[in-house]
């Protein structure tokens, strides 16, 4: 079973910075699809960056240019650069993770780690 442990939320304001991560035990992260999703009280969650085994990556329209993704397969790691932070940032961010063959996209993911807070103030 693979555990995620994100870290790295937090309180900024408008404007500020961000990088959240994601620590995969167990399992390599080499083998995963993995992405950052968000979300708040009594809104579903929403997807906010993906990054695939081949390299390539998606973000969602709302964080393109502002959000990077980024992994790190020494450290086992994922993150999350987030810059140019906006009020409407603030969520719950949680890290997920699928067995993702080369090149494919994954419809869902299998594990999810616990989530890290990000809150924006204006």
């Amino acid at each position: 079973q693979v555990q995620l442990v994100e870290s790295g939320g937090g309180s900024v304001q408008a404007g500020g910075s961000l990088r959240p991560s994601c620590t995969a035990t167990r399992y390599a992260v080499s083998r995963f699809c993995m992405g950052w999703f968000r979300q708040v009280p009594g809104k579903g969650r929403e997807g906010v960056a993906q990054l695939f085994t081949d390299g390539s990556w998606s973000y969602a329209d709302s964080v393109a240019g502002r959000f990077t993704i980024t992994k790190d397969n020494g450290k086992n790691t994922l993150y999350l650069q987030m810059n140019s932070l906006k009020p409407e940032d603030t969520a719950m961010y949680y890290c997920a993770a699928v067995d993702c063959n080369y090149g494919s996209r994954p419809l869902s993911f299998t594990y999810w780690g616990q989530g890290t807070q990000v809150t924006v103030s204006s």
